[in-house]
């Protein structure tokens, strides 16, 4: 096996804001579940840097379900698609496969044994669906709302009862199997966004847009009494989770706050401050064994401390946008990968145990499109909001850094000895030096795309979407163009020197990659075929023997340069979502990123 997986950066959960996050808990108590575009993240509740990601939905998944045994996860998506998959095997094999309606799935619950599963969402007929697992056949019926159901939940002791909260601001209870229709539950005055049953079945609570929470008698639906009087929360309460001896309540709301209540003496236990930023809103919740899980608008997921109610135990911070570039460093003897997203945030990973932050400061607005590291040991990131910043890689914050505002937008940075940068924008190339602007090429007479500079700092490669590499030598502060073309085989996508600087290696939009050695004239040296879509990246090993593709086909190539036909190749890399970067730690550990929003770690051997 010439590649393995060797770490797998997860994403955040993907929100947004106003609408609750659900959180699935693992019964056996060792994983927790969310999901993030079109992939479902388990992560271990531990060691959340222990992941794995499920992607085989077509569409945005939007909730995920451990079965009460432990062996199988169910989750839908928003087209109204249910899939119910093993656990246990690393191939996540597809038990089942239904559509309970047409629409997006908000909630699912599992009966205690695992047979029956409710579904609800936002159908077009029918807000609801309870169903045997392994035929699909119906076991009752979800009526008794006008609106669409956020919420659903199964009582887990005989005799079985259901509830569904809803936003025509009514819960309803539900008898069965068959379940059967009981009566609808007024008590909220807003959206319900939530309705869960305790572990021991004695009770259930029902959480809404309204700031209130109230607790319901579990067999008999009657209402016992509403939490914290008046009010739970000054904001809309968006989720809720038993404490595992159905003694406690944790709820997360949109005024910023968390709370532990007592139930049975109806009071409050702990008050989580969690900031008081707008992003500071939480929107989801866990507790499963002694953990305290909550989720900000940022995405960031907290675990809360009983015993410091204003500072969590620990945040887990990463990405929920898509990543658009990577790039890797070593710093003080351990190995950073830093990763650029579309929303501008650039989050710095510890490669060996997954620890990782954000940069402290106001950084870019917008897209992160390039970055790289000078030999200052400062990260050079060029981002749709027109500007090239330089940030210090020990202070890690933005601010007293150095900002360079250009005219139009960059695509491309590559950076060389002497303090040197080449940047290409839409229709222009900029050289700067010191961190300056100090020569501008404002029309050359085609699109340049991306920039590679020579390890010695003479030269700048520069590729077009014209499907030709044109060089230039640095000059003091001007760039002059040389006669030499590089003809590649299509629209260039991205190129780059190896470290020795003997070659360089072009790849394109017609899905090949093109090698020049440098030292004959920039003579075309070989030619690689394999990919079955447009390659967007390229990046060369530390061995200068080997590099690395990745294209719009999901494919990771790792190419040999003496043999074409030597090749690894990483089917599926990020399945379902198109590599967008790759950078090497070492010779043979390759990073990969792409718009799934995760960072994963190969172990190449050849």
């Amino acid at each position: 096996m010439p590649y393995e997986i060797k770490k797998v950066f997860a994403s955040l959960p993907q929100v947004e804001r106003g609408v609750s996050k659900i959180i699935g808990g693992d019964p056996k108590g060792n994983n927790f579940l969310y999901t993030n575009g079109k992939c479902v993240i388990i992560r271990n509740i531990d060691n959340p840097s222990i992941a794995d990601i499920y992607t085989e939905h077509a569409h945005q998944v939007v909730v995920a379900k451990y079965a009460p045994s432990g062996f199988y996860i169910a989750s839908g998506d928003v087209s109204g698609k249910l899939r119910i998959w093993d656990t246990t095997q690393k191939e996540h094999l597809l038990k089942y496969e239904y559509q309970p309606f047409v629409g997006k799935i908000k909630d699912i619950a599992w009966t205690e044994d695992s047979k029956r599963i409710a579904v609800v969402g936002e159908g077009r007929e029918k807000f609801g669906s309870v169903f045997l697992w392994d035929t699909g056949s119906s076991v009752g019926e979800i009526s008794g709302h006008n609106k669409v159901i956020n919420s659903v939940d199964i009582k887990q002791t005989r005799p079985y009862r259901l509830a569904t909260a809803s936003d025509d601001n009514c819960a309803a209870f539900f008898e069965g199997p068959p379940f059967k229709f009981k009566f609808t539950i007024g008590d909220h005055s807003r959206f319900v966004n939530c309705v869960r049953f305790s572990p021991d079945g004695n009770k259930f609570a029902t959480a809404s847009a309204d700031g209130q929470i109230y607790i319901y008698d579990g067999k008999t639906g009657e209402k016992v009494c509403a939490l914290g009087g008046s009010k739970a929360h000054d904001g809309g309460i968006y989720a809720i989770s038993w404490s595992p001896d159905s003694s406690h309540l944790l709820s997360a709301s949109g005024d910023k706050t968390a709370k532990i209540w007592d139930v049975g003496a109806n009071s409050v236990v702990n008050t989580f401050n969690m900031g008081s930023d707008v992003l500071d809103q939480q929107l989801g919740c866990l507790w499963q064994k002694d953990h305290l899980i909550s989720v900000s608008l940022s995405g960031y997921i907290n675990y809360l401390d009983k015993n410091n109610p204003n500072k969590p135990l620990r945040v887990i911070k990463g990405h929920s946008k898509s990543i658009q570039c990577l790039t890797v460093h070593k710093n003080g003897g351990k190995s950073y990968i830093y990763s650029g997203s579309h929303d501008g945030h650039i989050n710095y990973w510890d490669s060996e145990t997954g620890e990782n932050n954000s940069f402290a400061g106001k950084g870019h607005t917008n897209q992160v499109s390039r970055m790289t590291v000078d030999e200052a040991g400062q990260l050079v990131s060029c981002s749709m909001d027109d500007t090239v910043r330089y940030t210090n890689l020990i202070q890690r914050d933005y601010s007293g850094q150095t900002v360079v505002k250009l005219d139009v937008q960059p695509k491309c940075v590559a950076v060389g000895p002497g303090g040197y940068a080449v940047v290409v924008c839409i229709g222009q190339i900029v050289l700067m030096k010191d961190q300056k602007k100090c020569f501008s090429i404002d029309d050359p007479g085609y699109e340049p795309e991306v920039v590679a500079v020579h390890p010695s700092g003479s030269t700048a490669a520069v590729g077009g979407a014209d499907g030709n590499v044109r060089l230039y030598s640095i000059q003091g502060t001007t760039l002059k163009h040389e006669d030499k073309l590089l003809e590649a085989k299509g629209p260039v996508t991205d190129l780059a020197y190896s470290y020795d600087g003997a070659f360089l290696a072009v790849c394109d939009a017609s899905k090949v990659v093109t090698v020049f050695s440098v030292a004959d004239g920039y003579s075309e040296n070989n030619v690689f075929y394999g990919h079955h879509a447009k390659i967007v990246c390229v990046a060369w090993s530390p061995d200068n023997e080997h590099f690395a593709s990745g294209g719009m086909d999901m494919m990771v190539y790792v190419w040999t340069l003496s043999d074409p036909e030597t090749r690894v190749k990483i089917p599926d890399a990020h399945r379902l979502h198109h590599v967008s970067s790759l950078a090497w730690l070492d010779e043979h550990t390759l990073v990969t990123t792409s718009h799934d929003a995760s960072v994963k770690e190969w172990t190449i051997s050849y």
